[in-house]
């Protein structure tokens, strides 16, 4: 059977956020699990529901989207992030990319792109909209300085880490998806980031690495 995709969405400007409900509701294998106006409650409502996906308004009232992002990031919370944005400023991108977010949208383009984003990140990958393309390319050629300048460790993410140290106490990843509230799929994806910032490749590499270097993270 299909597993459900948990989605919760924060924007503080409701008919926007009915938009998104309404998309999102009518596709089959996502349901959301909360709604919510502002970031102090959207870290609120990770850090107690453990959503598989969270799409997060950039600005929003007590906390913003990249401070809930820093959050759940330090909280190591298996949460995937996906930040809708009205603006194209350069620092707002590579912070979000730094804080492990996978998706960063322009709101204008929400209507065409948030399904396919969903789509995207569920599978494991990035998915920004065009306008940040030339941004994308920099940091991928090492022009901005970013995560991928630090030894392999440092690359991972906390919640990364927990899993790695799961992995490397034999378990499986439906057995993590149990301990951390999540879905399989979700530990996937994050097995699958683990093993491209490692350089880790092959059936099984992952837990043999994992063992090999259980006391080093």
């Amino acid at each position: 059977m299909k597993e459900v995709t948990r989605i919760l969405i924060a924007d503080d400007h409701p008919i926007f956020r009915d938009g998104l409900v309404r998309t999102i509701e009518r596709t089959p294998g996502y349901v959301i699990v909360a709604q919510v106006g502002n970031g102090a409650d959207a870290l609120k409502s990770i850090t107690e529901l453990h959503p598989d996906l969270a799409l997060l308004d950039v600005s929003m009232p007590e906390m913003d989207g990249l401070e809930v992002a820093r959050r759940v990031h330090k909280l190591a919370i298996l949460t995937e992030i996906v930040i809708l944005t009205m603006y194209s400023d350069e620092r707002y991108f590579h912070t979000a990319l730094d804080l492990g977010v996978r998706g960063y949208i322009v709101k204008d383009s929400v209507a065409s792109e948030l399904l396919a984003c969903i789509e995207a990140v569920n599978a494991g990958r990035y998915y920004t909209s065009p306008v940040f393309s030339s941004l994308l390319v920099e940091r991928n050629d090492g022009r901005v300085t970013s995560a991928g300048a630090l030894p392999p460790f440092n690359q991972l993410t906390p919640a990364e880490r927990t899993i790695l140290k799961l992995v490397s106490e034999n378990k499986t990843s439906k057995e993590i998806g149990q301990a951390l509230f999540v879905s399989t799929r979700t530990v996937e994806n994050h097995r699958t980031h683990i093993c491209q910032k490692l350089g880790v490749k092959g059936h099984n590499a992952l837990l043999q690495f994992a063992l090999e270097n259980k006391f080093k993270f």
